[in-house]
C-alpha cells in the first residue's frame, strides 16, 4: 500500500511539474524571480518532448508501481484520470505519434519564449504588468 501511495504521489508531482512547465511563464510575469526556477524547468520539459527522453519521475513512478504489484486496486483515480494527461499514449490506440511530442515541445518553447520576451520588453519601461500597483 505504501508503494502505491508513493507512486500516486509521484504522478501528482509529475503532473504539477508539467503544469508549471506549461504555465509557469505566466507566474514569472507576476513574480520575476520565479524565472530562476521556471526557465530551467521549461527548457527541460521542452527537451524531454523534442528529443524523446524519459523524465526521471517516470522511472521513479514505475519503480514504485513495480514494488506495489500486489497492493491495492486494479486502477484508481490517478491511473484513470491523471495518467492519460501525462502519457498521451494511453489515449491513442497504437500510441501517440512522435510528431505530436515534437509539436508539444515546440509549443512549450514558443509559448514561454513569448511570455519571457514580453516580460523582458516591459522591464524598465514603466509598463504596468499584472499585479503591479
Amino acid at each position: 500500500m505504501l508503494y502505491r501511495v508513493l507512486a500516486d504521489a509521484t504522478v501528482v508531482l509529475h503532473l504539477s511539474f508539467i503544469v508549471f512547465v506549461l504555465a509557469g511563464g505566466m507566474l514569472v510575469w507576476r513574480w520575476r524571480k520565479l524565472a530562476w526556477a521556471h526557465l530551467p524547468a521549461f527548457l527541460w520539459g521542452a527537451a524531454i518532448e523534442l528529443f524523446g527522453w524519459v523524465c526521471p519521475l517516470t522511472y521513479l513512478e514505475n519503480h514504485f508501481r513495480a514494488m506495489s504489484s500486489r497492493a491495492g486496486y486494479a486502477t484508481g483515480f490517478v491511473e484513470h484520470y491523471l495518467m492519460p494527461l501525462i502519457y498521451p499514449d494511453l489515449l491513442f490506440p497504437g500510441g501517440f505519434p512522435r510528431v505530436g511530442f515534437v509539436a508539444i515541445g515546440v509549443f512549450v518553447l514558443i509559448f514561454n519564449a513569448v511570455i519571457y520576451w514580453r516580460v523582458w520588453k516591459g522591464r524598465g519601461q514603466g509598463i504596468v504588468r499584472p499585479g503591479s500597483p
